[in-house]
């Protein structure tokens, strides 16, 4: 199966970096490989590198980052337990201003980016909830 394709530096004989993120993957054993593919069409696979991805053991709702921040951030969070899964952030007031998550989630750890282009500088507070679990945290728009 194909999950992305990273655009190579062309011919070098200098070592070259590359690297890819596989966001929000559920906890498992994961196998990934390369394939390289040359300028003529030809290609050959790296040897597969298995990945385990953890169940947390504990809730947790990071600090957002960058904070303050402009033009976006980057929310985490942990869940040992599946269920369903919100996060909401709020004005200073209370009003809802976005609800960035909102659906089923199995245990594992997770990430969104909040691009808040319709909002004005200021506090904002995001909140989690999942099952019986809360959590509020606070961060600063800066335009």
């Amino acid at each position: 199966m194909k999950i992305n394709f990273v655009t190579g530096h062309g011919t070098s004989t200098e070592l070259q970096n590359y690297s890819y993120t596989d966001d929000n993957l559920p906890a498992g054993k994961y196998q990934y490989r390369l394939k390289q593919i040359d300028m003529d069409g030809t290609y050959k696979y790296s040897n597969t590198v298995e990945i385990e991805i953890l169940v947390p053991n504990e809730f947790v709702l990071e600090q957002n980052f960058p904070n303050p921040f402009n033009p976006n951030t980057k929310i985490s969070w942990q869940s040992p337990v599946g269920g369903h899964h919100t996060l909401i952030v709020y004005d200073v007031i209370g009003n809802e201003v976005a609800t960035l998550v909102n659906e089923y989630k199995p245990a594992g750890a997770y990430e969104v980016i909040f691009d808040p282009s319709s909002l004005s500088s200021g506090v904002y507070f995001y909140k989690l909830v999942v099952d019986k679990f809360s959590s509020v945290k606070k961060m600063i728009l800066m335009r």
